[in-house]
């Protein structure tokens, strides 16, 4: 499959995914999606729960977690706490929010027991892992969903549409970061039980970019290094070079920035000019081209883009194709390859 082709397949249904739909009479009288939540341990739980406590999607039953203070902390929110075998009992949907070394096994369990699963990402350690976790939801007509928070970022559709219609010419390279401060022992211990350390947790999210954007690559060539003086072996210094026939693409992450969130880049450079975004999140785009193309003049501007609420979209999605019966606007096939890509950066 070339690039384009790829680019059409993988990105179109995410690039609109993020636009609201005609509202008819069918909507206004739809039933909630009644979601659980298996595990909250990760960074991203808080947010995820709280979109689904606020949506006129989803009707929260509540969580299951074992963690003592993280039960006080949701329960003291109006989140019932639940068993694993209540909340399978009264979930359509199960959304996976445990620990990094916990995906596989409840998105396992969750899968098995016959519930249609968003798992935080990195979902697997491995790809016999994640294959036999597809063959699950294969199996038992479950949607799985992964939890990689930028698919339905607004800057990524503007930048995606303009590759597709060859508005920023011919792409040469992607240029991105994702920079972190993790200076405590806790905070450092929770990443450095898995090889990629930095990459793996939060290199995965411009992995999941780039390969949606430029496809299968015909190398990857990881460096990860431990240059943060802590008594530990986490590789917190990474990067990963994507080569392409006619392009290269560079990924890096570096765990001992302070003000980190402000400095988070992606940047796609082609022959008519570069897009890039800087912060990412709350997302600002901007584009200097060459000469007019599509919707934009040449030179620099910036480009208006709607608003965003980080995981609203993606569970947004969730929650129509569990009603309508459809699949993701992200195939199976993409979160396969994506899943190699990010192993293989990590070393893994």
């Amino acid at each position: 499959m070339n690039r384009r082709t790829f680019l059409k397949t993988s990105l179109a249904a995410a690039t609109l995914a993020h636009l609201p739909a005609p509202v008819t009479a069918a909507d206004v009288a739809k039933q909630k999606i009644r979601i659980g939540f298996l595990g909250v341990a990760h960074s991203h739980a808080a947010g995820k729960v709280s979109v689904a406590q606020s949506s006129a999607d989803w009707d929260l039953v509540g969580i299951c977690e074992d963690g003592v203070a993280l039960r006080d902390r949701f329960e003291k929110q109006g989140v019932r706490l639940l068993s694993q075998a209540e909340l399978f009992g009264k979930s359509q949907v199960v959304a996976v929010e445990s620990a990094v070394r916990d995906h596989f096994q409840h998105a396992k369990a969750a899968l098995t027991a016959g519930k249609h699963v968003h798992v935080e990402k990195p979902p697997t350690t491995s790809l016999a892992e994640f294959k036999e976790l597809q063959a699950l939801a294969s199996q038992n007509k479950c949607l799985m969903q992964m939890g990689y928070m930028w698919r339905y970022h607004p800057g990524f559709a503007k930048i995606a549409e303009a590759m597709r219609a060859g508005w920023l010419g011919e792409v040469s390279s992607i240029r991105c970061s994702m920079n972190s401060l993790v200076n405590t022992p806790a905070a450092r211990a929770e990443l450095v039980e898995f090889r990629g350390g930095g990459m793996f947790e939060l290199g995965s999210h411009l992995i999941d970019a780039v390969v949606r954007l430029l496809g299968r690559p015909d190398k990857i060539t990881p460096t990860l290094r431990t240059h943060g003086r802590f008594n530990d072996k986490l590789a917190d210094n990474a990067v990963a070079v994507f080569e392409y026939p006619r392009a290269l693409a560079t990924i890096n992450i570096d765990l001992l920035q302070p003000n980190a969130h402000a400095h988070r880049a992606f940047e796609v450079v082609g022959s008519n000019g570069t897009a890039w975004m800087q912060p990412i999140e709350p997302p600002t785009l901007q584009l200097d081209l060459a000469k007019a193309a599509g919707p934009y003049p040449a030179k620099q501007h910036t480009v208006t883009l709607p608003k965003y609420q980080r995981y609203a979209p993606e569970l947004a999605d969730l929650a129509d194709a569990v009603r309508n019966k459809r699949a993701l606007a992200i195939t199976p096939e993409t979160d396969l390859l994506v899943q190699e890509c990010v192993l293989q950066a990590c070393q893994m």
